[in-house]
C-alpha cells in the first residue's frame, strides 16, 4: 500500500500531521506492507532564497499578513506550538524562524533517493526545532550530509537546477488531485485526506484503504468532520481558542 504525502518543510501542520500519521501506522496491523513517499509542495514560491535573502521572521510575517504585528504573530505561533507539544514536538523557537524559499530543500529531497524520509525529518527538525535557515546553501549542505547524503552530490545539486523539474511535477500533480494546501495524504490513488487530521482519521484511512486495495478516483476521508488544520498559500491555520 502506497501513501503519498505532499508537504512543505516550513509547514507546521505538515510536521504535526507526520507525527499523527506515524502514530496511526505504529498501530496498523499491516505496517510492514505500507510504503510512504514524500512529494514536494511550495507554500510560497515567491519567498526569498539564499543565505542572506530571508530577513522576516515567521512571527513578523504572520503578523503582517493577518494584522497585529510581530506580537500577534507570536501568539498565533504559540498556539500551534501547543498542538505540536501534544505529539512530542518542541516548536519553542519557531517564531524566530525565517520566512524563506524551500525550492532548494525540495530539490535535495528528490536527490536523496532512499534517504528521502530521513532528510525530510532532518529538514523539519532543523526548521521548527532549531529555527535554521533552510534557504542557506551552507545550512542545507550541513543538514543533508548529516542525514547521510554525499557532500559532493549535495553541492552539485545546489550549484545547478537539478531536480527542478521533479519539484514542478509534484506541484502540478497535487493540483491535479485537488490539493489546495498541505499536508495532503493520498493512499493508492484512491483515498485521501487533507490537513493534520486526528490519529483516528488516519487509522480509518489506513483500514479502509487496505480493505479496498485498488486504484481509482480520490475519495475523501473525514469529510464529515471539521476541516483539519493545514497550510495554504503561504498561510497556516491557527487552532481556535474558544
Amino acid at each position: 500500500m502506497l501513501i503519498e504525502i505532499w508537504s512543505d518543510v516550513v509547514c507546521p501542520w505538515c510536521y504535526i500531521g507526520k507525527r499523527r500519521l506515524e502514530e496511526a501506522l505504529a498501530g496498523f496491523e499491516h505496517r510492514d506492507r505500507v510504503e510512504v513517499e514524500w512529494r514536494s509542495f511550495q507554500l510560497d514560491p515567491s519567498a526569498p532564497a539564499g543565505a542572506d535573502g530571508p530577513t522576516e521572521s515567521v512571527a513578523e510575517m504572520i503578523g503582517r499578513k493577518y494584522g497585529g504585528g510581530a506580537d500577534a504573530g507570536q501568539q498565533m505561533v504559540a498556539q500551534v506550538a501547543g498542538v505540536a507539544a501534544e505529539v512530542g514536538l518542541d516548536f519553542g523557537r519557531h517564531a524566530e524562524g525565517l520566512h524563506l524559499n524551500t525550492r532548494d530543500a525540495h530539490r535535495l529531497l528528490h536527490a536523496a533517493g532512499p534517504l528521502r524520509a530521513d532528510l525530510k525529518e532532518a529538514f523539519l527538525h532543523a526548521y521548527f526545532v532549531e529555527a535554521r535557515n533552510l534557504a542557506d546553501p551552507a545550512v542545507l549542505t550541513e543538514v543533508a550530509t548529516g542525514a547521510g547524503l554525499d557532500p559532493d552530490d549535495v553541492r552539485a545539486v545546489l550549484s545547478s537546477d537539478r531536480h527542478d523539474d521533479e519539484v514542478e511535477a509534484d506541484v502540478r500533480e497535487a493540483a491535479g488531485l485537488g490539493a489546495t494546501g498541505v499536508p495532503f495524504f493520498v493512499v493508492d490513488r484512491r483515498y485521501g485526506v487533507s490537513g493534520a487530521q486526528p490519529v483516528e482519521v488516519f487509522t480509518q484511512l489506513l483500514e479502509r484503504a487496505w480493505t479496498h486495495h485498488a486504484p481509482g478516483s480520490i475519495l475523501t476521508i473525514g469529510a464529515d468532520d471539521a476541516a483539519a488544520p493545514g497550510c495554504d498559500d503561504g498561510a497556516c491555520a491557527v487552532p481556535s481558542t474558544s
